[in-house]
């Protein structure tokens, strides 16, 4: 019977960009099998080396989980959907609800009238505004996810938003994060939000701490507040607000975006799920890229960091349905929405009955950041200058670009071969280990994983990684190549 396989944008560098492949198969086994004959590059990330489908890839048939049903060998339906939901590169009862009206703070004169269209909704009303304004809210990060939250909550009244971030304002953020400004440009993020939220709401206690969230500081900053925001933009640290906040009991707003595709949720392991029951283990580094890396529509964090800002408010005032136990899904391109049904997982380390994890560990370790002392085999690296130096005196180089064709499209060294990413592991027949390779891409982070996985194929050439990519050479050697 036929049915069709849904393809992550993740993972569409595996399958020639489509979105979406046919199948005939009458199991999730059989489909998934299909799909990796066809594209055999998806066999290692799906799948570990005994055949197990790797723990940071969910399928569902429709909407239903097969961690749920069969499994692998949940039966299918002519015309069932396959979706592989790989994590991407972010009614609850509320936190003060019961505090008694009579101990909440008092709204001024001047509030009554600015929060006027909220007073007026029976579901929120002058106590449910008091509620907000006793409210304290952590958002993690300033970037895409975080600009619309701490701008929302700001306009909503949050009485208290702390803000953590540590990174300065970049030319390329201000396509989507629409909290900085062209004049912001090279200061600290924390201080144009702050100064952003203070524009927006005076009233708003803002409390900055302009440190990286750590094992060490996560607990102490996060223990205060009443719901915490993840507006991050990597797995380490999206798993250690999530562990944090299992340990202290606290629910986590959850967002995530790549290219054209979002996800939100909200993990509360008091009440449900928890980020790990979702995705057990992240991806290995590098198969999915950051926003820097792999691209990010301008608008999309704007529409999932909105989601976000509404289930923040419905679980400080008590109301609605939060999306506890479920995961929403959003594709810009098709406009489109999916849910997915969550649950909780009897056997999450850090949120189940018998969990094993009682404290926070190193997530840098646990995302494969980090390797043991005798496996690291420094990666030796040229810069712009020295490369085109030897190019000028006609040295016979091999240039791999591995970024994808679109990007190569703006701009590409003298002399380079394409091979993307996703497929230079198993090309590497097509080098010539006689000669010096250089891999680019565009800062010189992609490549380095890209040497790695060659080194760790058994590849035997000398192999270089261009210091700050493509646009470490357009800074430098050529100006007419745009940074990007």
């Amino acid at each position: 019977m036929s049915v069709i396989i849904l393809i992550p944008n993740a993972l569409r560098a595996f399958t020639e960009g489509l979105s979406q492949v046919e199948a005939e198969a009458n199991t999730v086994e059989a489909a998934l099998t299909a799909l990796t004959t066809q594209y055999e590059d998806l066999q290692r990330h799906l799948f570990t080396d005994d055949g197990r489908l790797r723990s940071y890839v969910n399928v569902y048939v429709n909407e239903d989980d097969i961690r749920q049903r069969e499994g692998m060998q949940t039966l299918l339906s002519e015309g069932d959907t396959v979706m592989l939901v790989p994590s991407i590169a972010g009614g609850s009862s509320a936190l003060r609800a019961q505090i008694p009206p009579e101990e909440l703070p008092e709204l001024t004169k001047s509030e009554k009238t600015r929060y006027s269209r909220h007073l007026i909704l029976p579901e929120v009303g002058e106590e449910g505004q008091r509620r907000l304004k006793n409210s304290r809210v952590l958002l993690i990060g300033t970037g895409g996810l975080g600009a619309p939250l701490a701008m929302y909550l700001a306009a909503a009244g949050v009485g208290t938003l702390g803000i953590v971030d540590f990174d300065y304002v970049d030319e390329t953020n201000l396509q989507r994060q629409i909290i900085h400004g062209s004049r912001d440009i090279g200061r600290p993020k924390i201080a144009s939000a702050k100064d952003r939220i203070k524009s927006i709401n005076p009233n708003v206690n803002v409390i900055a701490y302009e440190e990286k969230l750590t094992s060490t500081n996560a607990l102490s900053i996060l223990k205060d507040y009443d719901v915490v925001a993840d507006g991050t933009d990597n797995f380490q640290t999206r798993y250690l607000v999530n562990d944090a906040c299992v340990l202290l009991g606290k629910p986590a707003v959850y967002g995530s975006v790549f290219r054209f595709e979002g996800q939100a949720s909200v993990f509360h392991a008091a009440e449900g799920a928890c980020y790990r029951c979702l995705y057990p283990e992240p991806p290995p580094a590098g198969l999915v890229p950051s926003c820097s890396e792999g691209g990010i529509l301008g608008v999309l964090p704007g529409i999932i960091g909105t989601i976000q800002a509404n289930e923040t408010i419905k679980l400080l005032l008590g109301k609605g349905d939060s999306l506890v136990n479920r995961l929403l899904l959003f594709d810009a391109l098709k406009m489109k929405f999916r849910e997915l049904k969550l649950n909780k997982d009897p056997h999450c380390p850090i949120c189940s009955a018998n969990a094993t994890q009682q404290e926070l560990i190193d997530y840098e370790e646990f995302c494969g950041l980090k390797r043991p002392v005798e496996e690291v085999v420094p990666i030796p690296h040229i810069t712009a200058k020295d490369l085109h130096a030897r190019l000028e005196q006609g040295d016979d180089l091999q240039i791999i670009d591995i970024r994808e064709p679109h990007e190569l499209a703006l701009g590409k060294l003298p002399g380079t071969r394409a091979i993307p990413f996703g497929q230079l592991v198993r090309r590497k027949a097509e080098l010539d280990p006689a000669k010096d390779t250089i891999v680019v891409c565009k800062i010189g982070e992609r490549s380095l994983l890209a040497i790695r996985a060659l080194l760790d194929a058994g590849y035997t050439g000398r192999v270089m990684n261009l210091q700050d990519g493509i646009n470490g050479w357009a800074s430098t050697v050529d100006d007419s190549i745009a940074r990007y």
